[in-house]
Formats: structure tokens, C-alpha cells, sequence
């Protein structure tokens, strides 16, 4: 079940796959971007990484805190998207406990509606985060969801394919 601007955001307290304890409740007072990906080693993912990884001086600037969950165990994690060394934290959900209270969905068509955007293919192949393992991992379609200070959602952003997010443009014009 999709949740709704204005909902209050769930809790959750996990570890992250550096193994630091990562409680949404103690991001209370903080403006929080939270995303959701597929598997660890998706190139749709880590390209996105990457973008958040290129901006995220902007995001610190913005007082704006970074989380994101993949639905990959931590090993998975260190051994993709964590060699990007990304300076926010990357928690692992490997039995998609979160993903369940935040609604995630999953779609086989978000894999062919993402190959049928030329610039999207493009920006993915040229990004040298392709790999076949990807293939395997489970049909999840990412989510974005922009959680306010008081800890409600201020939108919940659900893609429309493997590759869709919110901009990071909108998620920075949020914080002004």
C-alpha cells in the first residue's frame, strides 16, 4: 500500500553495511531523503548513487540527510554500490522489511520501460556500472520519498520504472 504526503513517516532502526545503527527516529528535526533500490549491483541504481555521491555537497549545504536502502544483504552492498564510498549511509533489506512498510512495489515491465528510453540505455551503459548479475535481482521499482522535520512525509515519490527518481533538483528546491 502506497503511502501519502502528510502520513507520518514508519520508523525503523537497522545497521547500515558499515555496520553504524541507523534509526529514522533520531533524524527528528532533519529534513531526510530516503530511497529505495533494487539489488546492490543494479546499474540503474548505482548510476543514481552516483548522481546523489556528484551532488551530495549540495544535499549537505541543504541540510538535507541522505539514506537509502537496497534490498541486498551487506556483503552484496560492499561488493557493488559500496565501492562507490558514498558518504551517506547505504542499509541493506535483504527480506524487503522496510520496503514492505513503505509500499514498495515490484513490476517486470519497469525493466522494459526503462530499455525503451534510448538516453536513459545510454546513460546506463556508458556508466561502466553494468553487470548481468542485476538480472537475477527481484523486479523492485525504486522509491523516493522527501520525509519533513516533524518526521511526515513531505512526498512519497514512486517510480515508474528501474530508473526513475525523483530530480535531485526537486529534492534540493524542496529544502529551500
Amino acid at each position: 500500500m502506497r503511502l501519502l504526503s502528510s502520513q507520518q513517516a514508519p520508523n525503523f532502526s537497522l545497521t547500515d553495511y558499515q555496520g553504524n545503527n541507523i534509526n529514522l527516529q533520531e533524524y527528528a528535526g532533519k529534513k531526510v531523503l530516503l530511497s529505495f533500490f533494487r539489488g546492490a549491483a543494479c546499474p540503474f541504481c548505482n548510476l543514481r548513487v552516483n548522481q546523489l555521491i556528484n551532488r551530495y555537497d549540495e544535499f549537505v549545504i541543504s541540510e538535507i540527510q541522505v539514506l537509502i536502502f537496497f534490498a541486498a544483504t551487506g556483503e552484496e552492498i560492499f561488493q557493488y554500490a559500496g565501492q562507490q564510498q558514498a558518504p551517506f549511509s547505504i542499509i541493506p533489506d535483504p527480506q524487503e522489511d522496510i520496503y514492505k512498510k513503505y509500499g514498495i512495489e515490484s513490476s517486470h515491465s519497469g525493466m522494459f520501460k526503462a530499455m525503451i528510453q534510448p538516453f536513459k540505455m545510454m546513460s546506463m551503459m556508458s556508466s561502466g556500472f553494468f553487470n548481468l548479475k542485476s538480472m537475477r535481482d527481484k523486479p523492485l521499482i525504486p522509491a523516493d520519498f522527501l520525509i519533513n522535520r516533524d518526521q511526515t512525509i513531505h512526498q512519497a515519490y514512486y517510480g515508474k520504472d528501474f530508473g526513475d527518481h525523483l530530480s535531485i533538483d526537486r529534492i534540493l528546491e524542496w529544502a529551500k
